[in-house]
């Protein structure tokens, strides 16, 4: 990341960081080497997780736990923290690998994802949880309000959807698999008999899949 940019990350992402290289690391993906946001994005997972939680509490008073969790995975999961991500302008701020650079790695929903978390964690550990808050609040918030309908696992929904009409189960199969032992990425294809598929991807096989299946069964659904 450039001086000029480092510079001006702090600006975007809603605070003036006085460790900036803790927010250099946040946005530092393995693929570059070095210190990278591997352990941010673990911490950052756990605060948006609370953070989360929390509003929902404040929001939905009367809901059970149950449909308090379907919510907090929905808002927690990969392709929000993607969307999240691309809207604070992380992908422009990112530090990547030549390799990554050249595949487009600033707009890989999981690369976004990741280091959205890990920015969390910057902020969080730069300026406690009243800061962590006033980021999670200001772009999350929004989404409340869409986390409605059907919140089931995605894997659940598009194998209940194929049986039900008699399409079989869903079969997924590993197209790729990148990274290395410690930081893997993989890409998922899910078939259903008599329609296209489609392609998912994650940071671990579970979550390939249900991106993939995600995607297919909102295709197969509208």
């Amino acid at each position: 990341m450039s001086t000029a940019l480092t510079d001006r990350a702090p600006a975007a992402f809603g605070r003036k960081f006085k460790n900036k290289a803790l927010l250099q690391r946040a946005l530092t993906h393995a693929s570059a080497g070095g210190d990278d946001n591997e352990q941010l994005e673990f911490l950052g997972d756990r605060v948006l997780g609370f953070l989360i939680a929390e509003m929902l509490m404040q929001q939905f008073p009367k809901e059970n736990e149950g449909s308090l969790a379907l919510k907090l995975n929905a808002l927690v999961r990969m392709e929000t923290c993607a969307r999240v991500g691309e809207a604070a302008g992380v992908g422009e701020a990112l530090t990547l690998g030549s390799s990554e650079e050249r595949s487009g790695g600033r707009k890989k929903p999981a690369i976004l994802g990741d280091a959205c978390e890990a920015l969390i964690a910057a902020i969080y550990l730069d300026g406690g949880i009243v800061a962590a808050r006033k980021f999670v609040t200001k772009y999350w918030r929004p989404m409340m309000s869409e986390i409605e309908g059907d919140l089931r696992d995605p894997k659940n929904a598009l194998q209940e959807w194929a049986q039900g009409r008699k399409l079989g189960t869903p079969v997924y199969k590993v197209t790729k698999r990148e990274g290395p032992d410690h930081a893997p990425r993989f890409t998922v294809q899910v078939t259903v008999r008599g329609h296209d598929p489609e392609t998912g991807e994650g940071t671990n096989l579970r979550a390939a899949e249900q991106s993939a299946a995600r995607l297919l069964v909102s295709r197969l659904t509208l």
